[in-house]
């Protein structure tokens, strides 16, 4: 009779635990989602907000750049107006390829984990 009962005990408490494994599955596969989105978003604001500064930065250096430009035009430097505006363009667009390289650098990264733990949430 004890043996009876204490084989019962362990079988109901084999079967709690049981389900108990299978609700950490399928929170660790819920966990597993959520974190990878949850790092291709930060890493997508990342490359976004450096995207955005050196595209800030380049207009900035282009607009003193213009602004020099248009002094040198005024003194009658025609020559010098029309380099230091190639300049300002060429500085804003190396900075503005830069940063969409950077933005794109983390989107593509930010994807690559979101998809590596969406695989591993999948296999568990």
């Amino acid at each position: 009779m004890k043996n009876a009962l204490s084989i019962t005990v362990t079988l109901f408490s084999l079967i709690a635990s049981a389900a108990v494994m299978a609700d950490d599955t399928t929170s660790t596969k819920v966990d597993l989602d959520k974190r990878g989105d949850r790092i291709e978003h930060r890493l997508d604001n990342k490359g976004n907000r450096i995207e955005e500064r050196l595209d800030n930065r380049g207009d900035r250096i282009e607009h003193n750049l213009d602004a020099k430009a248009d002094k040198a035009r005024d003194n009658g430097h025609e020559k010098r107006a029309n380099h230091l505006e190639r300049k300002g363009d060429r500085i804003d667009q190396h900075l503005d390829n830069r940063g969409d390289r950077i933005d794109n650098h983390y989107d593509r990264k930010g994807e690559r984990i979101n998809n590596r733990l969406d695989h591993r949430a999948k296999r568990k």
